[in-house]
C-alpha cells in the first residue's frame, strides 16, 4: 500500500479523510508512466543497452576468439594506423589478441558484476535501514554502529583481506562492492523509514493487526522504491570503476577471465610503444560510466517529485 500526494478528500459530514493509497502494482505502473512520458537521455539510454546486449551475445558477436594466441601479430595498431592487420579494428595486444573482442568479452564480467552489486547491496542496506527505522531501540543503534564501522573500513584495505582468503575472482569483488556500499542504502533508507513509519497509513496497518513483516514488504517498501531505484542508477558508474580498479590491481577478475580493468593492467608495460593497448579500454570505461551517471540523473529528476516541479 502506497501513500499518494494527492488532496484528501471530505465526505458527506464534511470530515476529511484521507484517501486510501493504491496497490503495489498501481504504484510500479504509475512509475513506469511517468518514466515513459519524461525526457529519456537516448544516447546514455542506448550505451547501456549496447554494454547490455555485448554482455549477453558476446559469444556471437566477438569478431575474433578473445583468448587466441598469435605472437606474429603482437602490438598491431588500430586499423586506421599505419602497420595495422586486416580484421583486427582495434589492434592487438601484446599476445596477439584482438582488442576489439576482449573488449565486448569484458563487457560480460562489468554487466555481470554491477547487476549482481547493485541488487545484493541495495537489497541489503534497504532491508537493514527499514527494520533499523522501523523498530528503534537497540536494533536502530547496533545496525547504526555496523554502519559506522563498516563505513570507517577501506574498501580496498577489504578487498586485499578477502582477495588473500578467497584468491579473487568476481565472488570477491561482488562481495567487496556489496560490503562496501550496502551502508549508503541503509542510511538513506533508514532517514525515509524515519518519517513513514509516523504516517496514517502504517499506524492503521498496526491497528488492523499487520505484521512487521508484511508492513515492510507491503506499506513501507513502496514508498522507498524510488530512492532506491535512484541510488542504483547512480552507483552503477561507481561500480563499474571498483571493477575495473579491483581487477587493475590484481585483486578482482583473474585470468583467463576477461575485464576491462585486467585490460588496463596487461597493457602497463607496453603503454609507451602500444598506446591502444590501454587507451581504447580505458576509452570504454568512461563512456560507459559517464552513460550510467547521465541516466542516473535522469532517473533522480524523474522519480523525485520536488525535482520534477523544478
Amino acid at each position: 500500500m502506497t501513500e499518494t500526494p494527492s488532496a484528501h478528500n471530505t465526505n458527506a459530514s464534511g470530515q476529511t479523510v484521507e484517501p486510501l493509497a493504491p496497490s503495489g502494482v498501481a504504484s510500479l505502473m504509475r512509475r513506469f508512466r511517468l518514466i515513459r512520458s519524461s525526457r529519456m537521455p537516448w544516447i546514455a539510454g542506448g550505451t547501456l543497452v549496447v554494454l547490455v546486449f555485448c554482455a549477453v551475445f558476446a559469444d556471437v558477436i566477438t569478431p575474433w576468439d578473445p583468448t587466441a594466441l598469435n605472437l606474429g601479430k603482437a602490438l598491431k595498431p588500430p586499423i586506421w594506423q599505419d602497420g595495422s592487420v586486416a580484421g583486427h579494428l582495434l589492434g592487438t595486444d601484446n599476445l596477439g589478441r584482438d582488442i576489439l573482442s576482449r573488449i565486448i568479452e569484458g563487457a560480460r564480467v562489468t554487466v555481470e558484476v554491477g547487476i549482481y552489486a547493485i541488487i545484493l547491496s541495495g537489497g541489503l542496506g534497504a532491508m537493514m535501514g527499514m527494520i533499523s527505522a522501523y523498530l528503534g531501540g537497540v536494533v536502530d543503534a547496533v545496525i547504526m554502529r555496523l554502519v559506522d564501522i563498516q563505513m570507517s573500513i577501506p574498501p580496498l584495505a577489504l578487498a586485499m583481506v578477502l582477495a588473500a582468503v578467497l584468491s579473487g575472482g568476481m565472488t570477491t569483488v561482488i562481495i567487496v562492492i556489496v560490503l562496501s556500499y550496502w551502508t549508503w542504502y541503509a542510511r538513506i533508507v533508514r532517514g525515509e523509514v524515519l518519517s513513514l513509519r509516523e504516517r496514517d497509513f502504517v499506524k492503521l496497518a498496526r491497528v488492523a493487526g499487520c505484521s512487521t513483516p508484511v508492513i515492510l514488504w507491503r506499506h513501507i517498501l513502496p514508498n522507498v522504491l524510488n530512492t532506491l531505484l535512484v541510488l542504483a542508477s547512480l552507483q552503477l558508474g561507481s561500480v563499474i570503476i571498483f571493477e575495473a580498479t579491483l581487477s587493475f590491481l590484481g585483486l578482482g577478475v583473474q585470468s583467463p577471465e576477461m575485464s576491462w580493468g585486467l585490460m588496463l593492467n596487461d597493457a602497463r608495460p607496453y603503454m609507451a610503444r602500444a598506446w591502444w593497448t590501454i587507451t581504447l579500454p580505458g576509452i570504454a570505461i568512461m563512456i560507459v560510466c559517464l552513460a550510467a551517471n547521465v541516466f542516473g540523473d535522469w532517473m533522480r529528476d524523474t522519480l523525485d517529485p520536488k525535482r520534477r516541479q523544478l
